[in-house]
Order: structure tokens, then sequence, then C-alpha cells
């Protein structure tokens, strides 16, 4: 599997033409060269412009994650993938390979089985910039749960608003989280919203800041 790199201008052109002249051809090609796919296509493009209406790679089927993570195992398993930079200048960056990714990928999306979650399911992401913010979606993606990513700025008030939209059974915190030189208490905010949310049945927090919180027991447990 190669990379698609375009070198210069005319090249971009000579692509461009052909994509114009053969679309269903150029990405084809470029499909099956680019990406993995547990099942071919019958169909790689139609469309009816009076409607508007286009499809693509009718048919087929594929996991994004597979395509983000796994595909890179055999070339590119021990260079980075994610680089996280701590708030604290103190505290040490952490660099995770392709591998490490998948493994933790993995091990997460097995927790949220494990945890009852399935296909079609809604878990609420409400995590501050940590790894496992990226792992948790994709891990969702995985398993084809919906993730609902929450910034974790924002009060219990819209919190529960977005839970309560997307009728998530789930919500992925942590203890809390750091912004500049102040502590924000993550944990609370999801106990807080969560006196108007019925329908999620676990919290699952990641440790952050080390601090004391309040586990609600049946409901809420540690991700470590």
């Amino acid at each position: 599997m190669s990379n698609y790199h375009i070198k210069h201008l005319e090249e971009y052109f000579q692509v461009y033409r052909k994509s114009v002249r053969d679309p269903e051809s150029f990405w084809e090609e470029v499909a099956e060269e680019h990406f993995l796919w547990r099942r071919k296509w019958d169909n790689v493009l139609s469309w009816d412009f009076t409607k508007p209406e286009v499809k693509w790679y009718e048919g087929a089927q594929l996991n994004i994650t597979e395509n983000c993570i796994d595909r890179h195992l055999t070339t590119r398993g021990e260079k980075t993938a994610i680089i996280f930079e701590p708030n604290n200048p103190d505290e040490e960056a952490e660099h995770i390979t392709y591998r490490q990714l998948h493994e933790r990928v993995c091990e997460f999306a097995n927790v949220l089985k494990d945890e009852g979650v399935k296909k079609g399911d809604r878990v609420c992401i409400y995590l501050p910039m940590i790894p496992e913010l990226a792992i948790s979606l994709l891990a969702c993606a995985r398993i084809g749960a919906i993730h609902s990513v929450v910034f974790a700025g924002f009060s219990s008030t819209a919190l529960a608003t977005r839970i309560n939209d997307s009728d998530c059974k789930m919500v992925i915190t942590s203890d809390g989280s750091y912004r500049g030189g102040k502590e924000i208490d993550l944990k609370g905010i999801v106990d807080e919203a969560l006196h108007n949310c019925p329908g999620v049945k676990t919290v699952l927090v990641a440790k952050r800041i080390h601090s004391n919180i309040e586990m609600k027991e049946g409901r809420d447990k540690w991700l470590q």
C-alpha cells in the first residue's frame, strides 16, 4: 500500500484530468490501492444530479480504524502516531507508536463491549486533551458505536443537553483537567449533569489530576 503523493503541479493536472475523464476507474484505483476493505463495492459511483443524489462505493464495507491504524503496523508500527504534550512543562511528553495505539484502542474497544456498548449505541466523551480522548473515539468507531464529543469546558447543563439529545448510555470522562494553573473538576460536572440524564448507565473515569472524587457504586468505574 503506497503513499499517494503528487510531486509537482503538472502531475496534479494529469491526475485531475484522469479523474474528470473517467471518474469510476480513477476512484476505483485510488480505493483499491490506499484503503483496506472488508468487502469490495458493487459499484464505484452513481449519480443523478436532477435529485441531486450521489452514491459512492455501494455495497462496500470497511472499518475506518483499520485504515487509521492497522494498515500502518507492518511498515510504521514503531513510528509515532500520537504526541501528547501535557499542560505542565515539567510533565514528560508521551510518544505513542502505531503499535501501542493499536493495542490501546483494541483494549478500550473490548472494555466498551464488556460494558454492554454495541453497534449503534451512543457514547458521550467528555475528556480533556489527553491520549484517552483519541483512543476512546477510535475505540467507539472500532465497534460501530457512535461517539459524541463534548468540549470539556462546557457546563453541566450544556453537557446534560447533549447527552440527552444523543440518547447516550455511557459517559467517558476524567477525574479532572488542567487549564493553565487551574484544576477543573470534570467528574463533578458530570455528576451534576447526570441528575437529569436517566439513560446513562455507566461512567468510565480516566485518572488525570489524581483528585479525590466521588465514585457512584454500580455506575462509575476507573478506566485504568
